[in-house]
């Protein structure tokens, strides 16, 4: 039988030491805390536990500075580096400093134990490196938190990039941090929007030409690949290159070399690609429409940004950061959102995602008049405009009077449903993550409704029902639109993250 696995944990929260040993002791692990990096320095000395689990902001020394020291001595040891701070810097310094994983708070205790084994049972790859220039990426919902993991496996990483996401996502700002934290850093970074250059011009912007290539060109240029020598040449829109340039492209990702419009030298560079489209390229592979080969030569490593959409907990964070901005760029002070005016923009599509709000901050900073933003400061797209996938209002009639029931020798019993159409009302759709309520109180309409009906019938005890349906049903939405992330729905909720658990359990949800 192998020997239990040693994990260390050190977190000046005491409750998290608390969770982190009763959950991996259950697992069989041998785990000792700590309260601060002083104390387990000294236990380091005595010995070293198979994986270490660190927080990354302490009193004193850091979990950054202390994974720092421990490598020094001991190189081998696999360091999780824990975070209530979910940005990109925090997820990059942990990778840059050669973390194993890094865990953003709060996370999913069912999956530690996993990740300690999988820590235990690899080697970290990544050497320390200088911190990287700050990149404002903003982002704490879980579909960026993949995207800033991604950035920090492959800060290290000389391997060709391709970025996809809808536009207005930050497909240029993602590209831009890959290269910010990369050994490329202090090269150029060239970025080329290739729908935004003439067909003809297209040639000469990418591989330069030589003086009287063709008229009008008087001296010697040198194209955006010599530009990028040495760095990152970011392609935007890859999917609208012509077929011709297309294998050009190709050939200079093969073996590094190209011609210059009317040279006859090749010129050679070294030139890290990253491209970046918002098209399917698979779709236009198989319309012939885009070079198959060079599909697979740039869809090395592939980046999904996700839309606004997606990740709507993150935009009362890019509200406040871009009113700032916007006030500090039009020098006057930052905008308010009332409560009811930050809950309409949550609810918005927002169809051209970041660019979109973005912009709305610089119009609301323009021309909402007082400090405080109301709701009929808005734009009128979005003062007026509801979410695309919500259904058209329906009026709601009054529920007929109810006849006296017939006699029944046993009460009649309801489905944990709470169906409508048993009472004779119109069926009540449970909003999802893709369903918006018609109106608000519909369904508050619908149970009362039933509950009058109940009561007449001389039924008791209605909330032994009624109670753990209405809990199911908003346990089933919140794991749908949360993608089955426990620790994410329990907090859509309003619950810890233990209390949907035995939630679950009590509802024989498991």
């Amino acid at each position: 039988m192998s020997p239990a696995l040693t994990v260390w944990v050190v977190d000046d929260d005491e409750s998290i030491r608390w969770v982190l040993e009763r959950s991996l002791a259950r697992e069989g692990m041998q785990v000792t805390v700590f309260p601060g990096a002083a104390e387990l320095l000294d236990a380091l000395s005595d010995g070293t536990p198979d994986v270490l689990v660190s927080d990354i902001r302490m009193p004193g020394v850091n979990g950054l500075e202390l994974m720092e020291r421990v490598r020094a001595s001991k190189p081998l040891l696999p360091v999780i580096i824990m975070t209530a701070h979910s940005d990109l810097d925090s997820a990059v310094a942990a990778y840059k400093g050669g973390a194993f994983e890094y865990l953003p708070k709060p996370f999913d205790v069912d999956g530690v134990a996993a990740l300690v084994r999988r820590a235990a049972s690899k080697r970290p790859a990544i050497e320390p490196q200088e911190d990287a220039t700050p990149t404002a990426i903003i982002g704490e919902a879980p579909a960026m938190q993949d995207v800033f993991r991604a950035i920090g496996r492959l800060s290290q990483s000389q391997i060709t990039v391709m970025i996809t996401g809808e536009s207005g996502t930050g497909k240029e700002l993602v590209a831009r941090a890959l290269h910010n934290n990369s050994p490329r850093a202090n090269r150029p970074f060239i970025a080329v929007n290739t729908a935004a250059i003439p067909k003809d011009l297209m040639e000469s912007e990418f591989f330069g030409h030589e003086r009287g290539a063709f008229t009008g060109a008087q001296m010697q240029r040198k194209g955006r690949f010599e530009q990028a020598d040495g760095g990152s040449l970011f392609l935007d829109e890859i999917g609208d290159m012509p077929s011709d340039l297309q294998t050009r492209l190709l050939r200079v990702l093969q073996n590094g070399e190209f011609y210059r419009v009317g040279g006859v030298a090749p010129v050679r560079v070294d030139v890290r690609v990253i491209a970046a489209t918002h098209q399917d390229l698979e779709t236009l592979v198989r319309e012939g429409k885009f070079r198959e080969d060079l599909f697979h030569r740039i869809n090395v490593i592939r980046v999904r940004i996700p839309p606004l959409r997606e990740r709507a907990e993150d935009i009362p964070h890019l509200m406040r950061h871009f009113l700032v901005a916007a006030g500090r760029e039009l020098k006057t002070e930052p905008k308010r959102l009332l409560p009811e005016v930050m809950e309409r923009l949550c609810r918005f599509d927002w169809p051209g995602n970041v660019r979109q709000l973005e912009n709305t901050c610089r119009w609301l900073t323009v021309m909402a008049p007082g400090q405080d933003v109301h709701l009929q400061d808005l734009p009128p797209e979005l003062r007026d405009a509801k979410r695309t996938t919500e259904p058209p209002a329906q009026t709601i009639p009054e529920p007929a009077p109810v006849p006296a029931p017939p006699v029944v020798t046993t009460p009649p019993v309801m489905p944990p449903s709470l169906s409508a159409a048993a009472i004779g009302l119109p069926m009540v759709t449970i909003p999802t993550a893709t369903t918006a309520p018609a109106h608000e109180g519909q369904w508050a309409a619908h149970l009362r409704a039933w509950a009058a009906i109940e009561l007449k019938s001389g039924r008791s005890d209605l909330l032994a029902e009624a109670t753990p349906a209405f809990e199911r049903t908003m346990i089933e939405v919140a794991l749908e639109a949360c993608h089955g992330q426990r620790q994410e729905a329990a907090r859509r909720l309003g619950w810890g993250r233990n209390t949907l658990t035995r939630k679950i359990k009590e509802l024989g949800m498991e």
